[in-house]
């Protein structure tokens, strides 16, 4: 719940920039009932114009949310052998916040299904919710930033890290990845530092754990 409300204030907040973007309510709506990725979603109203470049908008909306390869891989081990409607339908709803909880469900040894597939959905909710209130009602959240929201998704996903075991492999793999992410971030293509930082962890992971296994 407390993550679901920090996304209603910024499905808020993107309904308003979408509205001021000249996006119709209709529009804006159909875009977060089904495209559900708020990042991509400011990324393209950032890019929204006349003419729209369509190329450069699916680029954009991929490199962001390129992290979802990632993630859904991570996924396979419990999902590949669910039917492929419940498969697809579980992620569809899939976000950073769920993921984490899930995965986290699934190290232990517990199903992470209904944290899967029930907390997408409070998400999903909760950001069209917000997208409704902004398009409609949200003259009033114009600055989100200067009270700090826009790192709470950020802080959440840090805490779940801290919550595991921690030992000098898990300090290796998350200095490599937030090593790696930090230079893609200044000296790469834009949003490049998402995808980078992952599969950095990524290989460091496998390097250690082959490590161990020697």
């Amino acid at each position: 719940m407390p993550i679901s409300l920090f996304v209603a204030v910024f499905g808020a907040a993107f309904g308003l920039a979408a509205s001021q973007a000249g996006l119709s309510p209709l529009s804006t709506t159909i875009m977060s009932l089904t495209v559900f990725a708020g990042y991509a979603q400011f990324a393209v109203i950032a890019l929204w114009g006349h003419p729209i470049s369509l190329l450069t908008l699916i680029a954009t909306v991929f490199a962001i949310n390129a992290r979802h390869l990632l993630m859904g891989a991570s996924l396979s081990p419990w999902l590949h052998t669910l039917p492929p409607v419940k498969r697809y339908g579980i992620l569809m709803v899939l976000s950073d916040a769920n993921w984490a909880v899930a995965v986290k469900e699934f190290s232990l040894g517990r199903s992470g299904l209904g944290a899967l597939f029930g907390g997408g959905l409070a998400l999903w909710l909760a950001w069209n919710l917000g997208t409704l209130v902004g398009v409609y009602v949200g003259q009033d959240l114009q600055d989100l930033h200067r009270f700090g929201l826009d790192m709470v998704m950020g802080c959440f996903l840090l805490s779940m890290v801290f919550e595991e075991k921690q030992n000098s492999n898990t300090l290796l793999i998350g200095l490599s990845a937030a090593g790696a992410s930090l230079l893609a971030y200044h000296f790469g293509p834009q949003n490049s530092h998402i995808i980078v930082g992952a599969i950095a962890g990524g290989i460091m992971g496998m390097l250690v754990r082959g490590r161990d296994v020697n």
